[in-house]
Protein backbone atom coordinates (compact mmCIF):
# COMPACT_ATOMS: atom_id res chain seq x y z
CA UNK A 1 0.00 0.00 0.00
CA UNK A 2 1.38 3.25 -1.16
CA UNK A 3 1.80 6.22 1.37
CA UNK A 4 -0.80 8.48 1.97
CA UNK A 5 -0.69 11.98 3.08
CA UNK A 6 -4.55 12.89 3.78
CA UNK A 7 -5.41 11.81 7.83
CA UNK A 8 -8.54 10.37 8.17
CA UNK A 9 -11.02 11.18 10.34
CA UNK A 10 -12.92 8.22 12.82
CA UNK A 11 -16.10 8.91 10.58
CA UNK A 12 -14.19 8.26 7.34
CA UNK A 13 -12.53 4.92 8.65
CA UNK A 14 -16.32 3.89 10.16
CA UNK A 15 -18.00 4.89 6.98
CA UNK A 16 -14.89 2.69 4.90
CA UNK A 17 -15.52 -0.66 7.41
CA UNK A 18 -19.41 -0.13 6.74
CA UNK A 19 -18.67 -0.34 2.77
CA UNK A 20 -16.18 -3.56 3.24
CA UNK A 21 -17.96 -5.41 6.00
CA UNK A 22 -20.28 -7.73 3.30
CA UNK A 23 -16.29 -9.10 2.59
CA UNK A 24 -14.39 -9.07 6.03
CA UNK A 25 -14.99 -12.32 8.24
CA UNK A 26 -17.92 -11.55 10.45
CA UNK A 27 -15.74 -11.69 13.93
CA UNK A 28 -13.36 -9.11 12.69
CA UNK A 29 -16.14 -6.61 11.33
CA UNK A 30 -17.29 -6.69 14.66
CA UNK A 31 -13.85 -6.03 16.54
CA UNK A 32 -13.55 -3.30 14.21
CA UNK A 33 -16.86 -1.39 15.38
CA UNK A 34 -16.17 -2.02 19.22
CA UNK A 35 -12.85 -0.56 18.28
CA UNK A 36 -13.67 2.03 16.62
CA UNK A 37 -15.89 3.02 19.42
CA UNK A 38 -12.67 4.11 21.14
CA UNK A 39 -10.49 7.20 20.74
CA UNK A 40 -7.59 6.32 18.45
CA UNK A 41 -4.51 7.68 17.20
CA UNK A 42 -4.20 9.05 14.05
CA UNK A 43 -1.96 6.86 12.96
CA UNK A 44 -4.01 3.68 13.65
CA UNK A 45 -6.88 5.53 11.89
CA UNK A 46 -5.28 6.21 8.88
CA UNK A 47 -3.49 2.62 9.32
CA UNK A 48 -7.18 1.08 9.67
CA UNK A 49 -8.43 3.30 6.64
CA UNK A 50 -5.58 1.98 4.07
CA UNK A 51 -6.24 -1.96 5.55
CA UNK A 52 -9.89 -1.59 4.49
CA UNK A 53 -9.32 0.46 1.15
CA UNK A 54 -10.36 -1.70 -1.60
CA UNK A 55 -10.05 -5.07 0.61
CA UNK A 56 -13.25 -6.20 -1.36
CA UNK A 57 -10.84 -6.27 -4.72
CA UNK A 58 -8.13 -7.82 -3.21
CA UNK A 59 -7.30 -11.36 -3.83
CA UNK A 60 -7.67 -13.85 -1.06
CA UNK A 61 -3.95 -14.26 0.03
CA UNK A 62 -4.07 -10.35 0.51
CA UNK A 63 -7.34 -9.84 2.27
CA UNK A 64 -6.01 -12.99 4.76
CA UNK A 65 -2.49 -10.44 5.03
CA UNK A 66 -4.65 -7.43 5.85
CA UNK A 67 -6.87 -9.68 8.17
CA UNK A 68 -3.43 -10.35 10.35
CA UNK A 69 -3.01 -6.69 10.54
CA UNK A 70 -6.40 -5.77 10.84
CA UNK A 71 -6.40 -8.50 13.92
CA UNK A 72 -3.70 -6.61 15.43
CA UNK A 73 -5.20 -3.55 16.22
CA UNK A 74 -7.50 -5.71 18.32
CA UNK A 75 -4.75 -7.11 20.62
Amino acid sequence: MGTCNLNHSQQDVRLKLESQMGFLPKDLSEKLIRFLESESSQESLNELFHLLKKYDLASKEEQDARNEKLNHFMK
